[in-house]
């Protein structure tokens, strides 16, 4: 297979190891206080961190990610590269709204994997109590078939379309600026760029990239990771088990849960956990760029090959 394809793997499965442990407490916050959940689920940023009781707990809902997130990253910078080809002419650096586009294709194409990974990471996060991504995997299939996996999926694709729009753009934006400023700064000095300038350009740009598109969907994940995880603070009680098809025709929509999130916690709701997010995005985005970029060069036996093919 393809250097980007490789890179994109072996990114993605670091990052995902790196970031958990915020993952697990971002989810666990945006799913947010429902009155149906069961006493002992975390329903406010507070209790939190109350259930972290042993170090694996930091690592629960990870073997999902850990394999989805490596071929949805790897799918997303070969969908990158192949769209930014087609539409950015040869010899000239890529105008912004080329890589805009070839970002959202290439979030529009990961969408495939990442639907059901974030569904099963997201539930493993929040269940109680605590479950395997691969009993909630099983469950979800038993229960409801490839259907149940990509619940929620219309919110992940375009969120997924917009966030990685704005990846891109924002990191080869912010990276062609930063390495034209320190070699004009080392060239100005009598100096050539050094590796070690370079790698930390790319270090700060995928931190700031990871930021910044963070921000720009936090209330569409929101949206999202109450959309999957609506069936785990809504289950059926003793007294009165619904029929599974009645269950499903219950299930509120993405407008619905927005709306009911908004008339009950105000617009703050839509940005509770940011800070979490985004320290989590900026650390685990520098690595994965560093990653991304140091693979590339290794699998093209040390040629400079630059991100955009």
């Amino acid at each position: 297979m393809s250097a980007d394809f490789w890179a994109g793997y072996l990114s993605g499965a670091v990052g995902i190891i790196i970031g958990n442990p915020l993952d697990l407490i971002k989810t666990r916050i945006q799913a947010g206080e429902h009155p149906h959940s069961p006493s002992n689920l975390p329903s406010h940023p507070t209790a939190t961190t109350a259930h972290f009781d042993r170090l694996t707990s930091l690592a629960r809902g990870a073997a999902a990610p850990i394999l989805g997130y490596g071929a949805l990253n790897a799918l997303l910078f070969v969908t990158y590269n192949r769209s930014l080809a087609l539409l950015a002419p040869e010899n000239q650096d890529p105008s912004a709204a080329s890589i805009w586009t070839a970002g959202a294709l290439g979030g529009l194409a990961s969408f495939v994997v990442s639907a059901p990974t974030e569904l099963v990471k997201c539930r493993a996060q929040v269940a109680r109590p605590p479950r395997s991504s691969w009993a909630v995997a099983r469950d979800v299939w038993s229960r409801e078939g490839l259907r149940g996996w990509y619940r929620g999926g219309a919110v992940t694709g375009v969120r997924d379309a917009v966030g990685y729009g704005f990846y891109f753009w924002s990191y080869e934006l912010s990276k062609r600026y930063m390495l034209a400023y320190t070699s004009e700064s080392s060239a100005a000095a009598g100096q050539e760029m050094t590796q070690t300038q370079e790698a930390l350009a790319v270090l700060l740009c995928g931190g700031l990239a990871g930021v910044a598109t963070w921000v720009s969907i936090f209330p569409l994940d929101v949206i999202k990771t109450r959309l999957q995880t609506w069936d785990l603070h809504h289950a059926p009680t003793s007294e009165s088990q619904p029929l599974l098809s009645e269950q499903r025709s219950s299930r509120p929509s993405a407008l619905s849960i927005a709306r009911s999130a908004y008339r009950n916690e105000g617009a703050a709701v839509f940005f509770r956990g940011i800070g979490i997010c985004s320290a989590r995005a900026f650390v685990v985005n520098a690595v994965q760029w560093a990653v991304y970029e140091w693979m590339m060069k290794t699998l093209t036996m040390g040629q400079e090959v630059p991100i955009t093919v």
